[in-house]
């Protein structure tokens, strides 16, 4: 997983970052059916760990934010939070992540980050218990282009500018279901459950 640009590690601890998570982005898991009660989470792509103060509101089980960055975990950490288990972790390695202990995994657009996001997925299949689930949500890469187009100092990877077509094969080629799929804004919203 790459790290992000200085412009998009100051967005993404924003004051509009945190009402994005809040009040677009958690209500879109809910409203795909995605429930976090009781469940062991892994967050990938944890970031300042708000996302953590919001899944910990709906009670699960356990919960692990993974991140690249050092600069993220010291962010969470520094939270405080009750509950929340904060680690240093590739996504495509997440050697700390035992094999299926996990019910849910959410990604908040983190893999056009990854140079290897398809074993990313593949290890998030790994870690899930049969039957688990993981909600996706990513740019497609022409969007990227635009934005990068527009904002160079972002600078997203080149790897990760795949199309949501090809997101969906992949996904299902790492042996998920698709459950629900939706697209808005530039961006696909994926349900998805390990087969």
């Amino acid at each position: 997983m790459s790290r992000l640009s200085r412009a998009e590690f100051r967005a993404m601890k924003s004051l509009p970052r945190r009402i994005l998570q809040k009040h677009y982005e958690l209500p879109r898991v809910k409203r795909m059916g995605i429930r976090f009660n009781d469940k062991d989470v892994l967050e990938i792509g944890c970031g300042s760990g708000y996302g953590a103060e919001l899944i910990l509101k709906d009670t699960p089980r356990s919960y692990v934010g993974i991140d690249m960055m050092e600069a993220q975990i010291a962010l969470a950490q520094k939270r405080g939070i009750q509950g929340a288990d904060f680690r240093l972790e590739d996504a495509a390695t997440m050697q700390s992540i035992e094999d299926a202990s996990k019910d849910l995994i959410v990604i908040f657009g983190v893999l056009h980050h990854m140079q290897e996001w398809r074993v990313a997925l593949s290890e998030c299949h790994r870690v899930l218990r049969s039957g688990g689930e993981m909600y996706v949500e990513e740019p497609a890469g022409k969007f990227l282009e635009l934005f990068d187009g527009r904002w160079p100092h972002w600078d997203h990877p080149k790897e990760g500018r795949f199309s949501l077509r090809e997101l969906t094969k992949s996904l299902t080629n790492a042996y998920f279901r698709i459950l629900k799929l939706s697209s808005a804004f530039g961006f696909g919203f994926y349900r998805v459950q390990r087969i």
